[in-house]
Protein backbone atom coordinates (compact mmCIF):
# COMPACT_ATOMS: atom_id res chain seq x y z
CA UNK A 1 0.00 0.00 0.00
CA UNK A 2 2.49 2.38 0.98
CA UNK A 3 4.68 1.65 -2.49
CA UNK A 4 1.48 2.33 -3.97
CA UNK A 5 0.92 5.62 -2.57
CA UNK A 6 4.72 6.48 -3.03
CA UNK A 7 3.95 6.28 -6.72
CA UNK A 8 0.47 8.27 -6.07
CA UNK A 9 2.59 11.23 -4.73
CA UNK A 10 5.35 11.15 -7.44
CA UNK A 11 8.08 9.43 -5.22
CA UNK A 12 9.29 6.88 -8.29
CA UNK A 13 13.03 7.18 -7.06
CA UNK A 14 14.60 4.69 -4.26
CA UNK A 15 14.64 6.99 -0.87
CA UNK A 16 18.59 6.78 -1.46
CA UNK A 17 18.06 8.69 -4.94
CA UNK A 18 16.42 11.34 -3.25
CA UNK A 19 17.82 14.72 -1.80
CA UNK A 20 18.31 14.63 1.79
CA UNK A 21 14.88 16.34 3.70
CA UNK A 22 14.38 18.07 6.84
CA UNK A 23 12.28 16.54 9.41
CA UNK A 24 9.56 18.50 9.92
CA UNK A 25 9.13 17.95 5.98
CA UNK A 26 9.38 14.27 5.83
CA UNK A 27 7.19 14.30 8.29
CA UNK A 28 4.85 16.26 6.25
CA UNK A 29 4.88 13.73 3.20
CA UNK A 30 3.94 11.32 5.73
CA UNK A 31 0.57 13.19 6.66
CA UNK A 32 0.13 13.39 3.24
CA UNK A 33 0.55 9.87 2.98
CA UNK A 34 -1.62 9.24 6.09
CA UNK A 35 -4.98 11.48 4.83
CA UNK A 36 -4.82 9.78 1.34
CA UNK A 37 -5.16 6.32 3.15
CA UNK A 38 -7.72 7.38 5.13
CA UNK A 39 -9.68 8.60 2.17
CA UNK A 40 -9.45 5.18 0.87
CA UNK A 41 -10.21 3.53 4.08
CA UNK A 42 -13.60 5.73 4.66
CA UNK A 43 -14.70 4.15 1.23
CA UNK A 44 -14.10 7.43 -0.95
CA UNK A 45 -14.18 5.82 -4.39
CA UNK A 46 -11.86 8.67 -5.78
CA UNK A 47 -8.27 9.40 -6.00
CA UNK A 48 -5.90 11.97 -7.15
CA UNK A 49 -2.70 12.85 -7.08
CA UNK A 50 -2.42 15.95 -4.57
CA UNK A 51 -0.56 18.36 -6.56
CA UNK A 52 0.92 20.45 -3.56
CA UNK A 53 2.57 17.28 -1.89
CA UNK A 54 5.28 16.95 -5.30
CA UNK A 55 5.93 20.12 -4.50
CA UNK A 56 8.50 19.09 -1.97
CA UNK A 57 10.05 16.23 -4.24
CA UNK A 58 12.55 16.70 -6.40
CA UNK A 59 12.73 13.93 -8.85
CA UNK A 60 16.33 13.80 -10.78
CA UNK A 61 15.78 12.85 -14.37
CA UNK A 62 18.80 12.01 -16.30
CA UNK A 63 17.55 12.77 -19.64
CA UNK A 64 16.31 15.85 -18.73
CA UNK A 65 13.00 14.79 -20.57
CA UNK A 66 9.39 14.96 -18.54
CA UNK A 67 8.16 11.86 -18.10
CA UNK A 68 4.42 11.04 -19.49
CA UNK A 69 1.79 11.82 -17.69
CA UNK A 70 0.09 8.35 -16.23
CA UNK A 71 -3.07 9.81 -14.47
CA UNK A 72 -5.66 11.95 -16.45
CA UNK A 73 -6.50 15.59 -14.84
CA UNK A 74 -8.82 15.67 -11.97
CA UNK A 75 -11.69 17.61 -11.29
CA UNK A 76 -12.39 18.82 -7.91
CA UNK A 77 -16.61 19.35 -7.06
CA UNK A 78 -18.35 20.25 -4.13
CA UNK A 79 -21.18 18.15 -3.06
CA UNK A 80 -24.57 19.31 -1.13
CA UNK A 81 -22.74 19.64 2.27
CA UNK A 82 -19.53 21.67 0.54
CA UNK A 83 -17.15 18.99 1.52
CA UNK A 84 -15.07 18.04 -1.23
CA UNK A 85 -15.28 14.95 -3.58
CA UNK A 86 -12.32 13.61 -5.84
CA UNK A 87 -13.76 12.75 -9.25
CA UNK A 88 -10.96 11.25 -11.14
CA UNK A 89 -11.48 9.79 -14.80
CA UNK A 90 -8.31 7.43 -15.72
CA UNK A 91 -7.73 8.11 -19.34
CA UNK A 92 -6.28 4.48 -19.74
CA UNK A 93 -9.72 2.99 -19.32
CA UNK A 94 -12.88 2.29 -21.01
CA UNK A 95 -16.47 3.63 -20.31
CA UNK A 96 -17.04 0.18 -19.55
CA UNK A 97 -14.14 -0.45 -17.11
CA UNK A 98 -14.94 2.81 -15.21
CA UNK A 99 -18.28 1.53 -14.52
CA UNK A 100 -17.02 -2.08 -13.30
CA UNK A 101 -14.72 -0.08 -10.92
CA UNK A 102 -17.32 1.23 -9.24
CA UNK A 103 -17.77 -2.41 -7.87
CA UNK A 104 -14.16 -2.52 -6.86
CA UNK A 105 -14.55 -0.22 -3.70
CA UNK A 106 -16.99 -2.69 -1.50
CA UNK A 107 -19.56 0.10 -1.16
CA UNK A 108 -22.38 -0.36 0.82
CA UNK A 109 -25.65 0.38 0.14
CA UNK A 110 -27.58 0.98 -2.66
CA UNK A 111 -27.80 4.65 -2.77
CA UNK A 112 -24.06 5.18 -2.51
CA UNK A 113 -23.78 2.79 -5.42
CA UNK A 114 -25.81 4.57 -7.74
CA UNK A 115 -24.38 8.02 -6.99
CA UNK A 116 -21.04 6.11 -7.35
CA UNK A 117 -21.89 5.21 -11.00
CA UNK A 118 -23.58 8.60 -11.89
CA UNK A 119 -20.20 10.74 -11.05
CA UNK A 120 -18.77 8.70 -13.33
CA UNK A 121 -20.38 10.93 -16.22
CA UNK A 122 -20.35 7.97 -18.83
CA UNK A 123 -22.39 7.73 -22.34
CA UNK A 124 -24.30 5.22 -21.43
CA UNK A 125 -25.32 2.89 -24.26
CA UNK A 126 -26.41 -0.10 -24.59
CA UNK A 127 -23.55 -1.79 -25.90
CA UNK A 128 -21.84 -0.44 -22.98
CA UNK A 129 -23.78 -2.01 -20.86
CA UNK A 130 -23.60 -5.24 -22.22
CA UNK A 131 -19.72 -4.73 -21.81
CA UNK A 132 -20.30 -3.91 -18.33
CA UNK A 133 -22.10 -7.47 -17.69
CA UNK A 134 -20.56 -9.48 -20.46
CA UNK A 135 -17.07 -8.68 -19.32
CA UNK A 136 -15.01 -8.54 -16.15
CA UNK A 137 -15.53 -10.43 -13.03
CA UNK A 138 -19.23 -8.73 -11.36
CA UNK A 139 -21.36 -11.24 -8.98
CA UNK A 140 -24.92 -11.81 -9.79
CA UNK A 141 -25.80 -9.45 -7.42
CA UNK A 142 -23.91 -6.39 -8.53
CA UNK A 143 -25.27 -7.15 -12.35
CA UNK A 144 -28.31 -6.44 -11.34
CA UNK A 145 -27.40 -3.50 -8.79
CA UNK A 146 -25.92 -2.23 -12.09
CA UNK A 147 -28.66 -2.87 -14.62
CA UNK A 148 -31.40 -1.41 -12.11
CA UNK A 149 -29.17 1.82 -12.34
CA UNK A 150 -28.92 1.44 -15.67
CA UNK A 151 -32.68 1.05 -17.07
CA UNK A 152 -32.77 4.34 -15.20
CA UNK A 153 -31.28 6.39 -17.53
CA UNK A 154 -32.76 8.32 -20.13
CA UNK A 155 -30.67 6.87 -22.72
CA UNK A 156 -31.80 2.93 -22.19
CA UNK A 157 -34.97 1.89 -23.06
CA UNK A 158 -37.32 -0.43 -20.36
CA UNK A 159 -37.63 -2.80 -23.26
CA UNK A 160 -37.71 -6.25 -24.32
CA UNK A 161 -33.96 -5.77 -25.66
CA UNK A 162 -32.32 -4.11 -23.00
CA UNK A 163 -33.73 -6.99 -20.74
CA UNK A 164 -32.37 -9.35 -22.55
CA UNK A 165 -28.67 -7.99 -22.66
CA UNK A 166 -28.72 -9.03 -18.80
CA UNK A 167 -30.25 -12.25 -19.12
CA UNK A 168 -28.19 -12.92 -21.15
CA UNK A 169 -25.21 -11.97 -19.27
CA UNK A 170 -26.42 -13.89 -16.05
CA UNK A 171 -27.41 -16.88 -17.87
CA UNK A 172 -23.81 -17.03 -19.45
CA UNK A 173 -21.97 -16.85 -15.83
CA UNK A 174 -24.95 -19.55 -13.86
CA UNK A 175 -26.72 -16.81 -12.10
CA UNK A 176 -30.16 -18.49 -12.09
CA UNK A 177 -31.63 -16.93 -9.50
CA UNK A 178 -30.98 -13.91 -10.34
CA UNK A 179 -31.93 -14.31 -13.80
CA UNK A 180 -35.06 -15.83 -12.50
CA UNK A 181 -35.49 -12.74 -10.09
CA UNK A 182 -35.32 -10.54 -13.77
CA UNK A 183 -37.85 -12.78 -15.14
CA UNK A 184 -40.60 -12.22 -12.54
CA UNK A 185 -39.72 -8.41 -12.64
CA UNK A 186 -40.26 -8.24 -16.47
CA UNK A 187 -43.32 -9.87 -15.71
CA UNK A 188 -44.89 -7.31 -13.38
CA UNK A 189 -43.82 -4.72 -15.81
CA UNK A 190 -46.14 -6.43 -18.15
CA UNK A 191 -43.29 -6.98 -20.79
CA UNK A 192 -43.93 -10.19 -22.70
CA UNK A 193 -41.26 -12.63 -23.60
CA UNK A 194 -40.32 -13.29 -27.35
CA UNK A 195 -39.01 -16.29 -29.02
CA UNK A 196 -35.64 -14.69 -29.15
CA UNK A 197 -35.88 -14.38 -25.32
CA UNK A 198 -37.08 -17.60 -24.69
CA UNK A 199 -34.09 -18.94 -26.62
CA UNK A 200 -31.87 -17.05 -24.45
CA UNK A 201 -33.24 -18.43 -21.08
CA UNK A 202 -33.72 -22.28 -22.14
CA UNK A 203 -29.96 -22.24 -23.55
CA UNK A 204 -28.76 -20.79 -20.48
CA UNK A 205 -30.15 -23.58 -18.55
CA UNK A 206 -29.31 -26.68 -20.95
CA UNK A 207 -25.73 -25.28 -21.49
CA UNK A 208 -25.51 -25.38 -17.58
CA UNK A 209 -26.65 -28.70 -17.76
CA UNK A 210 -30.26 -27.80 -15.94
CA UNK A 211 -32.14 -29.69 -18.55
CA UNK A 212 -35.33 -30.19 -16.07
CA UNK A 213 -35.30 -26.62 -15.75
CA UNK A 214 -35.45 -25.89 -19.79
CA UNK A 215 -38.18 -28.58 -19.71
CA UNK A 216 -39.79 -27.12 -16.79
CA UNK A 217 -39.61 -23.74 -17.94
CA UNK A 218 -41.86 -25.03 -21.25
CA UNK A 219 -44.36 -26.20 -18.89
CA UNK A 220 -44.71 -22.91 -17.19
CA UNK A 221 -45.12 -20.69 -20.39
CA UNK A 222 -48.20 -19.43 -19.76
CA UNK A 223 -46.67 -17.49 -16.69
CA UNK A 224 -44.71 -15.55 -19.41
CA UNK A 225 -47.45 -14.88 -21.82
CA UNK A 226 -46.41 -17.44 -24.41
CA UNK A 227 -48.11 -20.99 -24.94
CA UNK A 228 -47.34 -24.63 -25.51
CA UNK A 229 -47.11 -24.33 -29.54
CA UNK A 230 -45.13 -25.61 -32.07
CA UNK A 231 -43.03 -22.62 -31.95
CA UNK A 232 -42.06 -22.71 -28.81
CA UNK A 233 -41.59 -26.15 -28.79
CA UNK A 234 -38.88 -25.84 -31.37
CA UNK A 235 -37.00 -23.49 -29.18
CA UNK A 236 -37.13 -26.04 -26.98
CA UNK A 237 -35.51 -28.82 -29.28
CA UNK A 238 -32.66 -26.32 -30.54
CA UNK A 239 -31.57 -25.91 -27.93
CA UNK A 240 -31.30 -29.19 -26.42
CA UNK A 241 -29.94 -30.64 -29.71
CA UNK A 242 -27.49 -27.36 -30.01
CA UNK A 243 -26.03 -28.79 -27.09
CA UNK A 244 -25.93 -32.29 -28.25
CA UNK A 245 -29.28 -33.23 -25.99
CA UNK A 246 -30.59 -34.90 -28.28
CA UNK A 247 -32.02 -37.75 -26.56
CA UNK A 248 -33.67 -35.12 -24.11
CA UNK A 249 -35.11 -33.49 -26.88
CA UNK A 250 -36.14 -37.10 -29.06
CA UNK A 251 -38.08 -38.11 -25.46
CA UNK A 252 -39.69 -34.56 -25.62
CA UNK A 253 -40.80 -34.94 -28.81
CA UNK A 254 -42.31 -38.36 -28.23
CA UNK A 255 -44.22 -37.29 -25.37
CA UNK A 256 -45.82 -33.97 -26.84
CA UNK A 257 -47.27 -36.36 -29.42
CA UNK A 258 -51.11 -35.84 -29.80
CA UNK A 259 -51.03 -32.70 -27.53
CA UNK A 260 -48.96 -30.60 -29.65
CA UNK A 261 -48.77 -30.05 -33.69
CA UNK A 262 -45.52 -30.93 -35.41
CA UNK A 263 -44.23 -28.97 -38.63
CA UNK A 264 -41.01 -30.12 -41.06
CA UNK A 265 -39.04 -27.59 -38.76
CA UNK A 266 -39.62 -30.06 -35.48
CA UNK A 267 -38.55 -32.91 -37.28
CA UNK A 268 -35.50 -31.00 -38.74
CA UNK A 269 -34.02 -30.37 -35.44
CA UNK A 270 -34.08 -33.65 -34.00
CA UNK A 271 -33.09 -34.98 -37.75
CA UNK A 272 -30.20 -33.01 -37.67
CA UNK A 273 -28.66 -33.25 -33.76
CA UNK A 274 -28.54 -36.74 -34.36
CA UNK A 275 -26.47 -36.64 -37.53
CA UNK A 276 -24.26 -34.45 -36.00
CA UNK A 277 -23.80 -37.51 -33.79
CA UNK A 278 -23.18 -39.50 -36.47
CA UNK A 279 -26.19 -41.46 -35.22
CA UNK A 280 -27.82 -42.76 -38.97
CA UNK A 281 -30.20 -44.93 -37.86
CA UNK A 282 -32.02 -42.51 -35.60
CA UNK A 283 -31.93 -40.42 -38.62
CA UNK A 284 -33.71 -42.95 -40.43
CA UNK A 285 -36.21 -43.47 -37.71
CA UNK A 286 -37.07 -39.91 -37.64
CA UNK A 287 -37.69 -39.46 -41.06
CA UNK A 288 -39.98 -42.51 -41.33
CA UNK A 289 -41.54 -40.59 -38.70
CA UNK A 290 -41.77 -37.43 -40.38
CA UNK A 291 -43.32 -39.05 -44.09
CA UNK A 292 -45.74 -40.82 -41.91
CA UNK A 293 -47.19 -37.40 -40.69
CA UNK A 294 -47.93 -36.61 -44.03
CA UNK A 295 -44.43 -34.14 -44.02
CA UNK A 296 -42.25 -34.38 -47.16
CA UNK A 297 -38.54 -34.50 -46.62
CA UNK A 298 -37.36 -31.21 -48.25
CA UNK A 299 -33.29 -30.53 -48.96
CA UNK A 300 -32.83 -29.47 -45.37
CA UNK A 301 -33.81 -33.21 -44.43
CA UNK A 302 -31.57 -34.95 -47.02
CA UNK A 303 -28.49 -32.35 -45.97
CA UNK A 304 -28.62 -33.30 -42.73
CA UNK A 305 -28.74 -37.20 -44.20
CA UNK A 306 -25.87 -36.77 -46.11
CA UNK A 307 -24.14 -34.77 -42.74
CA UNK A 308 -24.69 -37.74 -40.63
CA UNK A 309 -23.25 -40.06 -43.34
CA UNK A 310 -19.97 -38.05 -43.77
CA UNK A 311 -19.62 -37.91 -39.77
CA UNK A 312 -20.67 -41.70 -39.59
CA UNK A 313 -17.63 -42.44 -42.57
CA UNK A 314 -20.51 -44.06 -45.13
CA UNK A 315 -19.20 -41.87 -47.64
CA UNK A 316 -20.31 -44.16 -50.38
CA UNK A 317 -23.67 -44.25 -49.27
CA UNK A 318 -23.56 -40.38 -48.88
CA UNK A 319 -22.99 -39.99 -52.83
CA UNK A 320 -25.24 -42.79 -53.82
CA UNK A 321 -28.24 -40.72 -51.55
CA UNK A 322 -27.54 -37.49 -53.82
CA UNK A 323 -27.69 -38.80 -57.08
CA UNK A 324 -31.29 -40.54 -55.92
CA UNK A 325 -32.49 -36.82 -54.05
CA UNK A 326 -34.01 -35.67 -57.77
CA UNK A 327 -35.97 -38.83 -58.13
CA UNK A 328 -37.71 -37.67 -54.57
CA UNK A 329 -38.39 -34.09 -56.20
CA UNK A 330 -35.63 -32.46 -54.41
CA UNK A 331 -33.06 -31.14 -56.50
CA UNK A 332 -29.96 -30.35 -54.64
CA UNK A 333 -29.27 -26.63 -53.63
CA UNK A 334 -26.40 -24.73 -52.62
CA UNK A 335 -26.38 -26.22 -48.92
CA UNK A 336 -26.37 -29.74 -50.10
CA UNK A 337 -23.58 -29.22 -52.20
CA UNK A 338 -21.48 -27.88 -49.49
CA UNK A 339 -22.33 -30.82 -47.05
CA UNK A 340 -20.95 -33.34 -49.78
CA UNK A 341 -17.88 -30.54 -50.16
CA UNK A 342 -17.35 -30.91 -46.37
CA UNK A 343 -17.75 -34.33 -46.28
CA UNK A 344 -15.12 -35.19 -48.66
CA UNK A 345 -12.61 -32.52 -47.25
CA UNK A 346 -13.01 -34.33 -44.38
CA UNK A 347 -11.18 -37.71 -45.91
CA UNK A 348 -8.85 -35.62 -47.64
CA UNK A 349 -10.33 -35.62 -51.58
CA UNK A 350 -9.58 -32.28 -53.01
CA UNK A 351 -9.93 -33.15 -56.43
CA UNK A 352 -13.55 -35.02 -55.40
CA UNK A 353 -14.56 -31.58 -54.08
CA UNK A 354 -13.69 -29.44 -56.73
CA UNK A 355 -15.81 -31.77 -58.70
CA UNK A 356 -18.75 -31.27 -56.92
CA UNK A 357 -17.97 -27.23 -56.89
CA UNK A 358 -17.88 -27.19 -60.40
CA UNK A 359 -20.56 -29.40 -60.64
CA UNK A 360 -22.56 -26.82 -58.91
CA UNK A 361 -21.63 -23.74 -60.68
CA UNK A 362 -22.51 -26.07 -64.10
CA UNK A 363 -26.21 -26.35 -62.57
CA UNK A 364 -26.68 -23.36 -61.59
CA UNK A 365 -26.60 -23.47 -58.21
CA UNK A 366 -24.22 -20.37 -57.10
CA UNK A 367 -21.60 -20.90 -54.39
CA UNK A 368 -22.14 -19.21 -51.21
CA UNK A 369 -19.47 -17.38 -48.84
CA UNK A 370 -20.09 -21.10 -46.59
CA UNK A 371 -18.93 -22.96 -49.65
CA UNK A 372 -15.30 -20.75 -50.44
CA UNK A 373 -14.58 -20.85 -46.56
CA UNK A 374 -14.61 -24.28 -46.91
CA UNK A 375 -12.41 -25.14 -49.99
CA UNK A 376 -10.05 -22.19 -49.40
CA UNK A 377 -9.76 -23.99 -45.74
CA UNK A 378 -8.69 -26.65 -47.09
CA UNK A 379 -6.43 -26.13 -49.36
CA UNK A 380 -4.59 -23.77 -47.02
CA UNK A 381 -4.88 -26.64 -44.59
CA UNK A 382 -3.19 -29.30 -46.99
CA UNK A 383 -1.19 -26.11 -48.20
CA UNK A 384 -2.04 -25.51 -51.66
CA UNK A 385 -1.83 -21.63 -51.76
CA UNK A 386 -1.71 -21.34 -55.22
CA UNK A 387 -5.33 -23.17 -55.52
CA UNK A 388 -6.16 -21.50 -52.61
CA UNK A 389 -5.81 -18.35 -54.25
CA UNK A 390 -7.06 -18.73 -57.25
CA UNK A 391 -10.83 -19.67 -55.38
CA UNK A 392 -9.96 -16.63 -53.57
CA UNK A 393 -10.29 -14.36 -56.59
CA UNK A 394 -13.18 -16.42 -58.55
CA UNK A 395 -15.05 -15.56 -55.01
CA UNK A 396 -14.58 -11.67 -55.35
CA UNK A 397 -15.41 -11.81 -59.36
CA UNK A 398 -18.39 -13.09 -58.09
CA UNK A 399 -18.79 -10.58 -55.74
CA UNK A 400 -18.91 -12.51 -52.75
CA UNK A 401 -16.93 -10.73 -50.17
CA UNK A 402 -15.48 -12.24 -46.74
CA UNK A 403 -16.59 -10.91 -43.59
CA UNK A 404 -13.70 -9.75 -40.91
CA UNK A 405 -13.85 -12.96 -39.02
CA UNK A 406 -13.28 -15.25 -42.80
CA UNK A 407 -10.23 -13.18 -43.73
CA UNK A 408 -8.15 -13.49 -40.31
CA UNK A 409 -9.46 -17.39 -40.72
CA UNK A 410 -7.43 -17.20 -44.26
CA UNK A 411 -4.20 -15.47 -42.66
CA UNK A 412 -3.80 -17.49 -39.53
CA UNK A 413 -2.45 -20.50 -41.77
CA UNK A 414 -0.59 -18.29 -44.40
CA UNK A 415 1.22 -16.96 -41.16
CA UNK A 416 1.71 -19.75 -39.76
CA UNK A 417 4.37 -21.07 -42.46
CA UNK A 418 6.29 -19.69 -45.87
CA UNK A 419 7.03 -15.65 -46.55
CA UNK A 420 4.12 -14.01 -46.01
CA UNK A 421 3.77 -13.33 -49.94
CA UNK A 422 0.20 -15.02 -50.22
CA UNK A 423 -0.61 -13.27 -46.88
CA UNK A 424 0.03 -10.16 -48.51
CA UNK A 425 -2.12 -10.62 -51.51
CA UNK A 426 -4.75 -11.51 -49.47
CA UNK A 427 -4.95 -8.64 -47.49
CA UNK A 428 -4.40 -6.40 -50.22
CA UNK A 429 -6.92 -7.95 -52.11
CA UNK A 430 -9.92 -7.82 -49.46
CA UNK A 431 -8.92 -4.33 -48.89
CA UNK A 432 -9.15 -3.48 -52.23
CA UNK A 433 -12.92 -4.57 -52.51
CA UNK A 434 -13.83 -2.67 -49.37
CA UNK A 435 -13.63 -5.69 -46.72
CA UNK A 436 -13.13 -4.85 -43.30
CA UNK A 437 -9.71 -6.10 -41.68
CA UNK A 438 -9.45 -7.41 -38.14
CA UNK A 439 -7.16 -6.22 -35.29
CA UNK A 440 -6.04 -9.55 -35.05
CA UNK A 441 -5.59 -9.85 -38.89
CA UNK A 442 -3.32 -7.03 -39.06
CA UNK A 443 -1.36 -8.03 -36.11
CA UNK A 444 -1.03 -11.31 -37.92
CA UNK A 445 0.58 -9.67 -40.71
CA UNK A 446 3.09 -7.49 -38.75
CA UNK A 447 4.25 -10.22 -37.01
CA UNK A 448 5.15 -12.50 -39.94
CA UNK A 449 6.36 -9.55 -42.48
CA UNK A 450 8.62 -8.56 -39.36
CA UNK A 451 9.79 -11.98 -38.98
CA UNK A 452 10.64 -11.69 -42.55
CA UNK A 453 12.63 -8.44 -42.23
CA UNK A 454 9.92 -6.75 -45.39
CA UNK A 455 9.96 -3.24 -42.78
CA UNK A 456 8.76 -1.24 -45.66
CA UNK A 457 5.52 -3.62 -45.89
CA UNK A 458 5.41 -3.75 -42.06
CA UNK A 459 5.36 0.55 -42.09
CA UNK A 460 3.18 0.63 -44.76
CA UNK A 461 0.61 -2.02 -43.08
CA UNK A 462 0.79 -0.15 -39.66
CA UNK A 463 -0.24 3.27 -41.48
CA UNK A 464 -3.08 1.69 -42.92
CA UNK A 465 -4.18 -0.51 -39.73
CA UNK A 466 -4.08 3.48 -38.15
CA UNK A 467 -6.31 5.07 -40.64
CA UNK A 468 -8.82 2.24 -40.07
CA UNK A 469 -9.43 3.71 -36.65
CA UNK A 470 -6.95 0.82 -34.85
CA UNK A 471 -5.06 2.26 -32.26
CA UNK A 472 -1.30 0.59 -31.48
CA UNK A 473 -0.94 -1.59 -28.24
CA UNK A 474 2.18 -2.58 -27.38
CA UNK A 475 2.42 -5.58 -29.38
CA UNK A 476 1.83 -4.29 -32.40
CA UNK A 477 4.85 -1.68 -31.34
CA UNK A 478 7.13 -5.04 -30.77
CA UNK A 479 6.26 -6.19 -34.13
CA UNK A 480 7.62 -3.11 -35.62
CA UNK A 481 10.50 -3.05 -33.50
CA UNK A 482 11.35 -6.22 -34.26
CA UNK A 483 10.97 -5.99 -37.90
CA UNK A 484 13.38 -2.78 -38.14
CA UNK A 485 16.06 -4.47 -35.73
CA UNK A 486 16.14 -7.82 -38.44
CA UNK A 487 17.28 -4.89 -40.96
CA UNK A 488 19.69 -2.90 -38.65
CA UNK A 489 17.32 0.36 -38.67
CA UNK A 490 18.55 0.84 -34.73
CA UNK A 491 17.73 4.34 -34.74
CA UNK A 492 14.34 4.06 -36.15
CA UNK A 493 13.61 0.99 -33.45
CA UNK A 494 14.68 3.37 -30.50
CA UNK A 495 12.51 6.10 -32.19
CA UNK A 496 9.16 3.62 -32.34
CA UNK A 497 10.24 2.30 -28.88
CA UNK A 498 9.89 6.20 -27.24
CA UNK A 499 6.93 6.34 -29.06
CA UNK A 500 5.54 3.58 -27.06
CA UNK A 501 6.75 4.54 -23.67
CA UNK A 502 5.36 7.73 -24.29
CA UNK A 503 1.74 5.89 -24.76
CA UNK A 504 2.51 4.52 -21.41
CA UNK A 505 3.16 0.92 -23.03
CA UNK A 506 5.84 -1.09 -21.17
CA UNK A 507 8.01 -3.32 -23.97
CA UNK A 508 7.98 -6.78 -23.45
CA UNK A 509 11.85 -8.52 -22.31
CA UNK A 510 12.25 -10.15 -25.41
CA UNK A 511 12.40 -7.03 -27.47
CA UNK A 512 13.71 -4.72 -25.13
CA UNK A 513 16.92 -7.17 -25.05
CA UNK A 514 17.44 -7.58 -28.28
CA UNK A 515 17.22 -3.75 -29.12
CA UNK A 516 19.76 -3.81 -26.61
CA UNK A 517 22.23 -6.00 -27.10
CA UNK A 518 21.66 -4.53 -30.81
CA UNK A 519 22.52 -1.29 -29.58
CA UNK A 520 25.85 -2.37 -27.22
CA UNK A 521 27.17 -4.51 -30.01
CA UNK A 522 27.37 -1.17 -32.08
CA UNK A 523 28.92 0.33 -29.08
CA UNK A 524 25.95 2.71 -28.71
CA UNK A 525 26.40 2.67 -25.19
CA UNK A 526 25.08 6.01 -24.68
CA UNK A 527 21.55 5.66 -26.56
CA UNK A 528 21.37 2.23 -24.91
CA UNK A 529 21.29 3.97 -20.93
CA UNK A 530 18.92 6.32 -21.66
CA UNK A 531 16.58 4.47 -23.51
CA UNK A 532 17.51 1.78 -20.29
CA UNK A 533 16.23 4.71 -18.43
CA UNK A 534 13.08 5.06 -19.70
CA UNK A 535 12.08 1.82 -19.99
CA UNK A 536 12.56 1.42 -16.07
CA UNK A 537 10.40 4.59 -15.60
CA UNK A 538 8.05 2.78 -17.85
CA UNK A 539 8.03 -0.43 -15.87
CA UNK A 540 7.69 0.85 -12.21
CA UNK A 541 4.91 3.15 -13.50
CA UNK A 542 3.37 -0.32 -15.38
CA UNK A 543 3.55 -2.08 -12.31
CA UNK A 544 2.18 1.06 -9.48
CA UNK A 545 -0.70 0.92 -12.56
CA UNK A 546 -1.09 -2.95 -12.33
CA UNK A 547 -1.71 -2.52 -8.24
CA UNK A 548 -3.83 0.38 -8.36
CA UNK A 549 -6.39 -1.23 -10.61
CA UNK A 550 -6.01 -4.85 -8.84
CA UNK A 551 -6.60 -3.02 -6.04
CA UNK A 552 -9.89 -1.06 -7.54
CA UNK A 553 -8.10 2.50 -7.30
CA UNK A 554 -9.49 3.38 -10.86
CA UNK A 555 -10.58 7.03 -10.38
Amino acid sequence: MNAGIDCLMGKTEEPGDFNPYSQAKYKQLNQRKLSILSLYSSGVIAYSIISSSTEHLHCPSNDQQQSPPRVSQCEIEKDEDSSKRVVVVDEFLTPAEKLRGVFLQKLNGKAVIESALTDTHVDLTLEVVGEVVNRGNLGGEAMVHFFNWAIKQPAILRDLKSYQVILKALGRRKYFDYMEGILRKMIKQEIKLDFETLEVVMDSFVRARLVSKAVQLFENLEEFGLKRETESLNVLLMCLCRRSHVGTASSVLNSKKGKIGFDRTTFNVIIAGWSKLGRIKEVERFIREMVDDGLSPDCSTFSYLLEGLGRAGQIDDAVEVFGKMSENECMPDTATYNVMISNFVSVGNLDECMKYYRDMTAKNSLPDMNTYTILISAFLKSRRVADALELFDEMLDRGIYPNTGTITSFLEPLCSFGPPHAATIIYKKARKVGCEISLKAYKLLLMRLSRFGKCGMVLKVWDEMQSCGYSSDMEVYEYVVNGLCNIGQLENAVLVMEEALSKGFCPGKIIYSKLNNKLLNLNKVERAYRLFLKVKEARKCENARRYWRATGWHF
